[in-house]
């Protein structure tokens, strides 16, 4: 008998297999990707309590077939023709799927024509493999309403018209682009939940990582994703002390360092140093270099801060945004002093993408912190904490607040 984790693994492992596999022999991506999501569903019944079979991948495809069959049975007459060929040609009990069809499938979810929402929840369901269910949980929202994002979703990829190919070479490059950017909100979501009482969601981050790794061996020239891989292993290596025992928040300077994950260390500064000394540096490598310089200082003390403000320069000057400008900001205060960092936010919060966010106030508490006025620390650090819907950082925001208020009180 196999556990519920190491079928879970396995099942989210060969989704993209099985849908590849019957979505290049069939067409029909919407069909075909209900059809595997109702064999993925029975396979973690069936599996559970009868083992894995022999085959796994070609018991899903099988029973997926069969789905997808039955669907074409209760459909027209014009449907029921198709699906003669269909009965005609049953698939092989073990089919070997393209070995790009990962990352076909992660491009076809990224279809230009969808909201980043909406690409968000179909990459998770048709290559992650998670179900409608994990994926409502996972970001708060009512399960018919990711179903409908996924509904909407795949209609839209039918009525585009789009293939289950790559696509052509001068598309290739921005659909690319779409592909990490999703696996970055992802990852980013899962790391830091946006609303709720978790700081973290791992089966996202988890996720993420997973989907990430596929599509770096996929295309190991491509230095963004290499850069993108490292980038969430050098961050999610410090998970382990992001929080205390009862979910807490811990900064990184306060946080036990010797909790880190040496080996996702390890492995992060390798894939950036080695893609930094041959690929042509794009924003992910340069996030990925931030996070290693951070992983390995030993103490928060010895952090290269004029290393890292290097670097803030040049992001900013490839691919500005506004956490971009405010982490810059914090990296300028540690190599110039509070009273520079608080000079250069004044002139960034003139920036329409800054106002209001919770994030301006928290920065701006943190350096007037350390430029010695607590007073007025402690009102931003109120204000930050009423404007994020996330608890554990509301409460670490709260806690900043009342240590600004006895520092400032005190004799």
């Amino acid at each position: 008998m196999s556990t519920t984790t190491e079928v879970e693994n396995l099942l989210r492992e060969l989704a993209p297999q099985v849908l590849g596999a019957l979505v290049r022999r069939y067409g029909k991506f919407d069909s075909c990707e209900d059809a595997v999501q109702e064999a993925l569903l029975a396979a973690a019944v069936q599996w559970r309590s009868g083992g894995v079979p022999a085959s796994p991948k070609g018991w899903l495809i099988t029973v997926a077939s069969r789905r997808l069959i039955e669907q074409l049975r209760s459909d027209s007459a014009r449907v029921r023709r198709e699906e003669t060929a269909v009965v005609q040609a049953p698939p092989s009990t073990d089919p070997s799927p393209s070995e790009d069809d990962s990352l076909t499938l992660l491009m076809l979810c990224c279809h230009p024509s969808l909201t980043p929402t909406s690409q968000v929840a179909l990459t998770l369901r048709a290559v992650g493999g998670l179900t409608t269910a994990e994926i409502a949980r996972a970001f708060l929202v009512p399960e018919t309403t990711v179903a409908q994002r996924i509904s909407r979703a795949k209609q839209l990829i039918t009525a585009s018209g789009a293939e289950f190919r790559l696509p052509p070479q001068g598309e290739r490059s921005e659909r690319m682009a779409a592909v990490l950017e999703v696996l970055y909100l992802i990852f980013n979501e899962g790391y830091t939940a946006s609303a709720g009482v978790a700081l973290n969601r791992v089966e996202l981050t988890s996720e993420a990582i997973r989907l990430a790794r596929q599509l770096h061996a996929r295309v190991p020239e491509d230095g963004e994703v290499a850069g993108l891989l490292a980038l969430m292993l050098l961050t999610d290596a410090r998970r382990p002390a992001r929080a205390t025992p009862d979910g807490e928040l811990v900064p990184l300077a306060e946080q036990e360092r010797r909790s880190w994950d040496s080996d996702a260390i390890a492995e992060g500064v390798a894939l950036i140093t080695e893609t930094l000394a041959t690929a042509r540096i794009g924003s992910y490598q340069l996030q990925a270099a931030i996070a290693a310089v951070h992983d390995e200082a030993p103490r928060a003390e010895d952090t290269d801060w004029q290393q890292i403000l290097t670097l803030y320069d040049l992001l900013a000057s490839i691919s500005p945004g506004p956490m971009v400008t405010l982490n810059r900001i914090v990296a300028v205060s540690m190599v110039h002093g509070a009273v520079a960092g608080l000079e250069e936010l004044e002139a960034a919060n003139a920036d329409p993408a800054l106002t209001g966010h919770y994030r301006v106030d928290a920065v701006k508490a943190h350096l007037l912190d350390l430029a010695g006025d607590h007073e007025a620390a402690r009102s931003h650090y109120e204000r930050a904490a009423t404007r994020t819907l996330s608890l554990p950082e509301r409460r670490y925001l709260n806690s900043r607040a009342t240590r600004a208020a006895h520092t400032w009180s005190r004799p």
